[in-house]
């Protein structure tokens, strides 16, 4: 097994218009190798987003795989406390 890391950065908006678009994507290299998503470019985040997020974890965890999220914007940290599922977001750890 290798130790690259992959690394998805979506742009632009990440809501209920664009999420559908970016499910198959996120599934498919969250399956194949270790997965860091970079959300720094992300300008507007819905709870789709969450949901786009909670999806990839699961297609992750099945194939055995991890996910880390990178630059997670502030709306979206909000909304997950909301929800309260924000302790089930891999953040990575401040440098």
């Amino acid at each position: 097994m290798s130790d690259a890391q992959a690394v998805f950065a979506p742009q632009g908006p990440l809501t209920m218009l664009s999420a559908a678009a970016l499910l198959a994507e996120g599934r498919r290299l969250a399956a194949e190798a270790p997965l860091t998503i970079d959300l720094g470019a992300v300008t507007a985040a819905d709870s789709a987003a969450l949901a786009l997020i909670l999806d990839w974890l699961r297609a992750a965890r099945t194939a055995g795989q991890r996910i880390v999220l990178r630059n997670l914007p502030a709306g979206l940290v909000s909304l997950a406390a909301l929800y309260d599922i924000d302790t089930l977001l891999p953040l990575e750890p401040k440098a």
